[in-house]
C-alpha cells in the first residue's frame, strides 16, 4: 500500500483525527495494535479489566506524542459497556475504528471442562465481541462510517485439542463477523476479523523451547509470529484503503494453515 500524501511519519496509513477503541489493550497484541493505530494518528481508546494494567500502553502512545485514553471495562457485562460507549461517544462525538482483542483461555480437554471455563471464555471472547459491536455499531451508524476489527485465531478455523471453548469462542467471532459486514456495509462500515496464529506473547513465552522448536517446523515461514505482525493488518484493515475489504476472516499464521 502506498502511503498517503499526509500519512504520519513512519506510517503507511492516515488515521489523523480519528478515535479507536481497542479491548483487551494492556499488553501482548492488544498493546501492539493500540500503539500501532497511534503512530497512525488515531487517538486510541484503550480498555482493560483495570487501569492499571494499561499503563504501559498509554505511556507508549504518550511518549511518542500519541495520544491516548484509558478506561476500565468487564468486556462482557451490558452494562458496563454501554456506559463505556456512551462516555467515549460524549467526549469525541465519534468512534471510526473498534478493535475486539479481549479475550481469555482456559484450556482443558472437554470431557474435563467445567461450566464456568466454557461460560467465562465465551462470554469473554464471543459475548464481548457483540456487546462492543452493538453498542460502537450504532454509533458508528449515526456518523454513517467505521471499521471494525475482530481478534480471532486460527483456533476458530481448524480446531485446537483442549481448546474446545476457545475455538468454539473464536470460531464464533468469524461467524458474526461475516453477518454482522452484511448487516452494517450498507452503512459504509465494514467488518472484518483477523485470525492470529502462534503469535509471541507472555502466554507463549513460558512454553519449553522444545515445543517452541516443534511449533517452528509446523510452519512455513519457519519463525514464530509478533504482536506487530497482527498489528500491522489491523492498521491496514482499520485505514482509507480496505474500504472495499469486508467480511473477510484473515489467517496470520505464517502459512500454518495453508
Amino acid at each position: 500500500m502506498m502511503a498517503t500524501a499526509d500519512a504520519p511519519k513512519g506510517c503507511t496509513v492516515d488515521l489523523t483525527g480519528q478515535v479507536a477503541l481497542v479491548t483487551g489493550a494492556s499488553r501482548g497484541i492488544g498493546k501492539a495494535i493500540a500503539i500501532k493505530l497511534a503512530s497512525c494518528g488515531a487517538t486510541v481508546v484503550g480498555v482493560a479489566r483495570s487501569l492499571d494494567a494499561l499503563s504501559s500502553t498509554l505511556e507508549a502512545i504518550r511518549a511518542t506524542g500519541g495520544a491516548a485514553e484509558g478506561y476500565a471495562c468487564d468486556v462482557s457485562n451490558s452494562a458496563d459497556v454501554k456506559t463505556l460507549v456512551d462516555l467515549v461517544e460524549a467526549k469525541f462525538t465519534k468512534i471510526h475504528v473498534l478493535v475486539n482483542n479481549a479475550g481469555v483461555t482456559k484450556d482443558g480437554l472437554m470431557l474435563r471442562m467445567e461450566d464456568d471455563s466454557w461460560d467465562n471464555v465465551i462470554n469473554t471472547n464471543l459475548k464481548g465481541t457483540f456487546l462492543f459491536c452493538r453498542a460502537v455499531g450504532t454509533v458508528m451508524m449515526r456518523g454513517r462510517y467505521g471499521r471494525i476489527i475482530n481478534i480471532a485465531s486460527i483456533s476458530g478455523l481448524v480446531g485446537n485439542p483442549g481448546q474446545a471453548n476457545y475455538s468454539a469462542s473464536k470460531a464464533g467471532v468469524i461467524g458474526f463477523t461475516r453477518t454482522i459486514a452484511k448487516e452494517l456495509g450498507s452503512r459504509n462500515i465494514t467488518v472484518n476479523a483477523v485470525a492470529p496464529g502462534f503469535i509471541i506473547t507472555d502466554m507463549t513465552d513460558i512454553l519449553p523451547d522444545k515445543i517452541k522448536a516443534e511449533v517452528k517446523e509446523r510452519i512455513p515461514a519457519r519463525r514464530l509470529g509478533n504482536p506487530e505482525d497482527i498489528a500491522d493488518l489491523v492498521a491496514y484493515l482499520a485505514g482509507p484503503g480496505a474500504s472495499y475489504i469486508t467480511g473477510q476472516a484473515i489467517a496470520v499464521d505464517g502459512g500454518m494453515t495453508c
